[in-house]
């Protein structure tokens, strides 16, 4: 659609929209003034815009009209939210630039937004000085502290050619018990959860300040102790984020265990492998998923997967008709246990380079990667919270995940390491009991994906809520959509969308936005603070570090936080073998096509490789093969590929697929979707959705007969919908 400039908007372009005339007659004189002070076409005059015009119950359309209307020359990357001078030197990277701008940059240190890219810079050719800086800046309290922050391991010719790193060397520390310390961040009463039941939304928030926080969490540490487990023994929890589920997180942590995090999302199969690679003693669950009036199966699929030894919480106390296998047992029975203990649980403090939690991000083979965290991992994902988002004391934090996808520990340690407060709604969050919450416990930072802000759009959901509490805004997960970001700003009065892009490898994001810098919608404005990114061009090596260009994307290896091993394959193999060396360090594999762009914003573009992305769920292309082959005796085989949708967004499932004999094809197509459909979602992921299916002559294959996959998401992409190759 093409847009007006705004020095041409007239009134009647405004009634246009459905805006009642006198509106529309005060609406275009408040721009005029704006256009009088600062011109048509300026950052400023959307800024004067977005504070002065623009509010949630105005129509999209004319958002959108002055949006694209002051834009409509700019170019690239326009930025959609500004930094104030006087907030910036507020944030928490802003008070510590203030301090200490000049000792880290010396003459070059102009104030926080100008010296923003320097100081990014500074991180990572200072690692030893920021990292120390910024867990001091945390309050980091360890049990024994590090030697140095960093130490490199030459290979045998003197070179860092093969990546050899120790993060934090001799240090001793436990996350878990710095969550629960008092500290300058925290005293006993400040209310470290806040959440709420789908249903009873009309009802009051319940809280739970730092002192019940401890309590909770030392007497299922002590139960935990009492199971008898051998320290370091990993114990899954397949729970719905909820109050309970992070406190028996924490437990875990803090009593010398290791968390394996499963999806309640998942299948039994799925459950099953990660119990066998994480070779878990015991994992935690409950009965059933309440969701409205529906109850969804939780414990059947632990049974199903033949999990070890469970611990049950049954959802309806003693009137749930759940029959327990012999050898589990119930929640309150685990905790009748050690019913008298109120001593406070001595936190088993671990070497920086044990396990903490094992993690599952999808690879190429089929089988999900194990990826642990180290002690390290956390202080990585709080300290990101720290400088991108500007998470603080007094901050009330919403992020609608589970614990099992790294978002889930990340919010844990994002918000407790930093003084703030975790918000839980237990049920959807799409709906509009999600946005009642929002609003009555007054976050302060809402994280998204956008195919949840995509149904709040739709279905205007958040329509009539107040969202003014919001200072800002994350999206991570997959690609997201100017248009609904747009959207999603003018709910909270124009706050700044953070994204924020990684892997549970990293423990965070390997790329992201500042609240010191101009934030343009889908896109990210600086490497992640530590992170150095290399867009790699047709040869395989990368390009000028500032020049435009889009290519495979890599990463400078020395990263604080991230995986160093693999349980079940090989980490140098994966991560760092046949990658072209920089200065004499070999670079890090990530797998994504990225973009810089002439103003220097990063912009993705989904997978290089032959993983997916799905909702914000990774998933190998196998996987889904290997289920859709098998569905109708015709296929000979199929081919999963993500397909970003043409006008930017989440990637759509499209399965292409090549019958035995093309005269006699597999079945109808919308049929084969719907059988595909309900095998994926039975087997993998009830989350998963099959959107097109695509008959093909056969598959494009290397010369060594691999399916280029690539080739086909390149060729989809560039069809219409339904359409045929």
């Amino acid at each position: 659609m093409s847009y007006k400039s705004l020095d041409t908007v007239t009134v009647a372009d405004i009634g246009a929209l459905g805006i009642e005339p006198e509106l529309a007659n005060r609406l275009h004189g408040s721009l005029a003034r704006i256009i009088a002070d600062h011109g048509a076409a300026t950052p400023d005059t959307w800024r004067s815009i977005t504070g002065h015009v623009l509010s949630p119950d105005l129509p999209f359309s004319f958002h959108q009209m002055m949006y694209y209307g002051c834009y409509k020359d700019f170019g690239p990357d326009p930025p959609a939210w500004l930094p104030d001078p006087e907030t910036a030197v507020l944030t928490n990277a802003g008070q510590l630039l203030e301090r200490r701008g000049k000792e880290f940059l010396g003459s070059r240190y102009k104030d926080p937004i100008s010296s923003f890219s320097d100081f990014q810079e500074f991180s990572v050719s200072n690692p030893e000085v920021y990292w120390k800086t910024v867990l001091d800046e945390m309050n980091v309290s360890f049990y024994k502290p590090p030697q140095c922050i960093l130490r490199e391991t030459l290979s045998g010719d003197g070179h860092l050619s093969v990546p050899g790193v120790q993060w934090l060397p001799g240090a001793c520390v436990n996350p878990a018990k710095n969550c629960l310390s008092l500290n300058c961040k925290r005293s006993l009463n400040d209310t470290m959860v806040v959440w709420r039941d789908e249903g009873k939304d009309d009802l009051p928030l319940n809280k739970m300040t730092l002192k019940e926080l401890r309590a909770e969490v030392w007497l299922v540490a002590h139960a935990l102790q009492a199971l008898g487990l051998e320290k370091g023994s990993a114990i899954a929890i397949d729970m719905p984020m909820n109050v309970i589920s992070v406190v028996i997180y924490l437990a875990i942590v803090l009593a010398g265990y290791v968390v394996v995090s499963i999806a309640d999302s998942f299948a039994p199969p799925e459950i099953s492998t990660r119990l066998k690679i994480s070779e878990a003693k015991a994992i935690f669950t409950q009965d059933v998923i309440v969701r409205g009036e529906k109850s969804l199966p939780l414990y059947s699929k632990i049974v199903d997967a033949q999990s070890p030894m469970a611990i049950v919480l049954l959802t309806r106390g003693s009137n749930s008709s759940v029959k327990l296998r012999d050898g589990d047992i119930s929640w309150h029975d685990f905790l009748e246990t050690v019913k008298d203990f109120k001593d406070e649980f001595a936190a088993v403090e671990q070497p920086v380079e044990a396990f903490t939690n094992i993690l599952f991000s999808s690879g190429t083979t089929g089988d999900p990667k194990a990826i642990p965290w180290t002690h390290s991992t956390p202080f990585k994902a709080a300290a990101d919270a720290w400088c991108h988002m500007d998470i603080r004391k007094g901050d009330v934090i919403a992020w609608p995940t589970n614990l099992g996808w790294m978002m889930g520990p990340w919010l844990v340690y994002a918000s407790l390491l930093n003084g703030a407060s975790i918000a839980l709604y237990n049920g959807s969050p799409l709906g509009l009991g999600f946005s009642k919450f929002v609003q009555d416990a007054k976050v302060t930072m809402l994280g998204v994906i956008p195919s949840i802000v995509r149904t709040w759009k739709s279905t205007n959901s958040t329509s009539g809520y107040d969202w003014s509490a919001i200072r800002c805004f994350s999206s991570t997960g997959e690609a997201s959509n100017v248009d609904e970001y747009l959207w999603l700003m003018g709910r909270a009065g124009y706050k700044p969308i953070i994204e924020y892009c990684g892997g549970t490898e990293i423990g965070g994001a390997f790329v992201s936005g500042s609240l010191l810098q101009a934030q343009s919608l889908a896109s990210f404005s600086t490497p992640a603070m530590g992170c150095s990114l290399f867009i790699l061009g047709t040869d395989g090596s990368p390009i000028p570090q500032n020049e435009p260009g889009v290519g495979e994307l890599a990463l400078g290896p020395l990263m604080f936080g991230a995986s160093s091993t693999l349980l079940n394959a090989d980490h140098y193999e994966v991560y760092f073998k046949g990658m072209p060396l920089w200065n004499g360090k070999v670079l890090r594999r990530h797998g994504d096509l990225f973009e810089r762009t002439s103003r220097g914003y990063y912009h993705a573009h989904g997978r290089a490789d032959d993983t997916m992305n799905l909702g914000g769920i990774k998933v190998s292309s196998v996987e889904i093969e290997r289920i859709c082959n098998a569905i109708d005796t015709n296929i000979l085989e199929t081919a999963a590929i993500g397909v970003p949708p043409a006008g930017g967004g989440p990637e759509q499932l499209v399965i292409a697929v090549v019958s035995k004999n093309s005269d006699n094809p597999p079945a109808e197509l919308n049929q084969l979707r719907a059988s595909f459909n309900s095998a994926v979602q039975k087997k993998l992921n009830p989350l998963f959705k099959v959107s097109r299916v695509v008959p093909l002559p056969s598959l494009p294959r290397t010369a060594t007969n691999k399916v280029m996959r690539r080739i086909l998401r390149q060729q989809f992409a560039q069809l219409d919908q339904g359409a045929k190759l």
